[in-house]
């Protein structure tokens, strides 16, 4: 079949030849053959070398998201390999049926604009971009002969499709209808969650923060005594309940400190789901509720610092870097010594080089030390391709404080 075309400026070929999935429109030189928002477009250099085949859509900065370096059909077969491809790069991870996992992490399994995430018999789709979005039914048709799901559920409700021209949208794709809230696993780990994929945060849970929670774990069992856990955006609770499974049980107070009073009760319920004996919920801004414990004589063992994203794009890092060592100077200020601090970034424009300078900056100001006791990531359901860097969004250090 013969595609509509967009040649390449000869000083613009190196990321698609190194695989980079993204082509901006100040890349192109030209586009041949009339290509529509969603269209299928092959990518050529200069000299009409085919390069790559991907998607177009002018609305968009990124004009193109590359599918396939190689001059193949993108038909059902090939759907199928790489979501199967996807699949397998979890084998290891999918040990019972009643687990949670991120299945296909969008360009970091080389699909872009995808997301689709497991909750036991449900999954969840997440169409980030006008190609995915026209062609959801299909995907969602083979997701289903692969997996065999109860309900395949779409959450595409995400700020980023207005950059594509797309309003949010969810709703029912495949199955039945899934229950308001239900309970899942998380994989190869005991804990019990509540999750609702209908209204929750992402699609119904943070999959990402997984293995992190139980290095926060770990950091509060080395403690001795009666262990306080401040936990700040806290959302689910999903921090404190998992390390209430460590052998502190009974010496753990959690505090889960957040904005919504749904996002409280969730996590309310999450403590009771898995017979948490000491916690408390606090409605408060998580900022101002810090700095009023900064100011007073409250100190916590264990500090979560886990924030929704500062910067959305490159304009607003300056701004982003404030309210980060803004967080963490006060969050330095209530840790007592010997104690830990978890804190997170999930701004993609933010690197994890910065990111550490920007703590480090918070430190100093703090008059305190500190040491990296570990780097922290997204859990391997969510890999990162070696070729798109920027699929490294969540990024964190787990911290011993002096």
């Amino acid at each position: 079949m013969k595609y509509p075309r967009l040649i390449i400026a000869q000083d613009r070929e190196k990321p698609v030849r190194q695989r980079h999935p993204w082509v901006f429109s100040g890349a192109i030189a030209r586009t041949e053959g009339d290509p529509q928002p969603g269209d299928l477009v092959d990518v050529r250099a200069h000299d009409g070398e085919f390069l790559a085949r991907g998607y177009y859509n002018p609305r968009s900065q990124i004009q193109a998201r590359l599918l396939t370096w190689r001059d193949e059909p993108l038909n059902d077969a090939w759907w199928r390999q790489q979501l199967g491809r996807a699949l397998e790069t979890r084998r290891f991870m999918r040990t019972n049926q009643a687990c949670a996992l991120r299945l296909v992490n969008a360009e970091s399994d080389y699909l872009p604009g995808l997301i689709v995430d497991q909750y036991g018999s449900v999954l969840v789709l997440q169409a980030l971009t006008l190609y995915i979005d026209q062609h959801k039914q299909r995907i969602a048709g083979l997701l289903a002969d692969l997996l065999q799901p109860r309900t395949i559920y779409e959450r595409s409700d995400v700020d980023v499709r207005a950059k594509e021209g797309l309003k949010r949208t969810t709703g029912l794709l495949w199955g039945e209808e899934p229950p308001e809230r239900f309970t899942y696993t998380e994989a190869s780990h005991v804990t019990h969650l509540w999750v609702d994929v209908k209204h929750g945060h992402k699609t119904g849970a943070y999959l990402d923060q997984r293995d992190n929670r139980y290095w926060v774990q770990s950091a509060v069992d080395s403690l001795t005594g009666e262990v306080r856990l401040l936990n700040l955006f806290s959302y689910s609770g999903g921090f404190g309940v998992v390390a209430a499974e460590g052998e502190n049980r009974q010496r753990l107070h959690i505090v889960n400190v957040d904005s919504s009073n749904s996002a409280l009760a969730l996590a309310a319920d999450n403590a009771r789901l898995n017979h948490v004996p000491h916690h408390e919920e606090i409605e408060a801004d998580a900022l101002d509720f810090l700095r009023q414990e900064a100011r007073s004589s409250a100190r916590y063992d264990v500090v979560v610092l886990d924030p929704p994203k500062f910067a959305h794009n490159k304009e607003q890092i300056d701004s982003a870097a404030r309210g980060y060592k803004d967080l963490n100077l006060n969050a330095f200020r209530v840790i007592r010594e010997g104690g830990y601090l978890a804190t997170f970034s999930c701004s993609g424009s933010i690197s994890r080089d910065l990111f550490q300078k920007i703590v480090f900056g918070a430190l100093a100001d703090s008059g305190r030390q500190a040491q990296i006791v570990r780097h922290l990531q997204a859990a391997p359901d969510h890999p990162i391709a070696l070729t798109f860097p920027e699929g490294e969004y969540l990024k964190g250090l787990l911290l011993r404080v002096w």
